[in-house]
């Protein structure tokens, strides 16, 4: 798995958290804005890793990279999110080498989505692998390796229903809201946040719920206009939000806030109030829940929702774990290609150099000798020898790091 510029103990490393043990508030704490991210990044070059990239979702935070140790890479997720050591040792993964590479694919294709087969990851991923590069931080072997990520990503959405049916987080809140509040087209509805799931929740709610009084909100009163001209709906100003919480009947809460927005001190409410808080961190404080007639939902309360989509889905699974296998032995075969060669050609130079040196003394021993000849043979017998191994090295079977590790050492090289 070693970079040929690098040393022979860097390996390839996945680390981070998400959905499966880290709960809201976990995730909250690693999660990492994009100054954080850019700050991380710059961090990780001046520290010597050559190749790294960070993704930061409301279900999972994650870095894909090459150190000696995976702390170089823990550390630099502490040091620069709300995360400890501690919190991450308790609910946090590492994956090395191929085990990291199964799981880039497993993240990429949707498999291991908190939704199985939403496939919002992948963008993520495109995003922070042309932010690495962008700083000199995608090394060969990391673009080679998105690049078959992307690849499976797109079979799988092609060949497979795995994504079939409306099915995201942002369906599951609109499918919450239809199921739990009656005559929904009748209520006022405030969305505070227009980032991507507050986007898409937006638009399903204008679809299934034929609501006429939908409010946007936004820090940024621009990005809200933008999104309220095409749906022909009403923007407000941040600075209107606590009296439009006063006016609402369900306020869905998407916003990309570090600490909570909204919380029981700017609710003076005279009627029953639905919160779905898709923010991570969580932009709602839990002490509006001190309040009687609000009821609040958290992101890992509607990822709970099970529905006949879900269950469907889950039958295409082999279907996608086969086109992955197919892409990542691909992946795997160029990966041991390019991790072997130099040792093959050294190999090559060295059996050259022996070859010299007798071509040279039988020279000087034999008046008759048949310099051409002796070239042709020898030349022939190097390039099966060279074979062999390289045949050695590309089976399946082979332990290549070994086996490499005694080439060099049985021919000095």
């Amino acid at each position: 798995m070693e970079n040929n510029t690098m040393s022979k103990h860097v390996s390839f490393y996945a680390i981070g958290l998400n959905y499966k043990k880290a709960d809201a508030v976990i995730r909250g704490k690693f999660s990492i804005d994009s100054q954080s991210k850019s700050n991380l990044l710059l961090q990780a070059k001046e520290e010597g890793i050559e190749s790294l990239i960070v993704t930061s979702t409301c279900n999972r935070t994650e870095i894909y990279g090459f150190a000696q140790h995976p702390f170089q890479l823990i550390k630099l997720l502490c040091e620069n999110s709300n995360g400890t050591v501690e919190d991450f040792q308790k609910v946090a993964y590492v994956y090395k080498n191929h085990e990291a590479i199964s799981h880039l694919f497993k993240v990429g294709t949707g498999l291991d989505s908190q939704i199985l087969g939403d496939f919002e990851i992948i963008s993520q991923i495109k995003i922070a692998f042309n932010e690495s590069k962008l700083l000199g931080l995608a090394n060969t072997f990391m673009e080679r390796l998105v690049n078959a990520v992307i690849q499976a990503s797109k079979k799988i959405k092609t060949d497979t229903e795995i994504s079939s049916g409306a099915t995201s987080v942002s369906f599951a809140s609109v499918q919450y809201i239809l199921k739990n509040v009656e005559n929904i087209k009748d209520k006022n509805i405030l969305l505070f946040g227009t980032g991507k799931i507050g986007r898409n929740t937006c638009e399903n709610l204008v679809k299934h719920s034929k609501n006429e009084h939908i409010t946007l909100i936004n820090r940024t009163k621009d990005k809200a206009e933008k999104l309220a001209g095409k749906l022909n709906l009403i923007v407000k100003d941040y600075a209107d939000l606590q009296l439009e919480l006063q006016k609402t009947d369900v306020v869905v809460v998407a916003t990309g806030a570090q600490n909570p927005t909204i919380d029981k001190a700017i609710l003076n409410l005279k009627k029953p109030l639905l919160i779905l808080d898709l923010s991570i961190p969580k932009n709602v404080h839990e002490n509006v829940k001190d309040l009687e007639n609000v009821t609040l939902i958290h992101l890992d309360d509607l990822s709970q929702i099970t529905d006949e989509t879900l269950e469907n889905r889950k039958l295409h699974i082999p279907a996608a774990e086969a086109i992955i296998e197919e892409i990542k032995d691909e992946f795997i075969v160029w990966m041991n290609g390019r991790k072997y060669a130099p040792t093959i050609h050294a190999l090559k130079a060295k059996l050259n150099t022996i070859k010299e040196k007798e071509l040279s003394f039988q020279r000087k021993k034999l008046s008759s000798f048949d310099e051409e000849q002796a070239e042709l043979i020898s030349n022939r017998i190097i390039q099966k020898i060279t074979n062999h191994f390289a045949n050695h090295l590309k089976d399946e079977d082979t332990m290549v790091d070994e086996s490499i590790g005694w080439i060099q050492k049985v021919f000095q090289i």
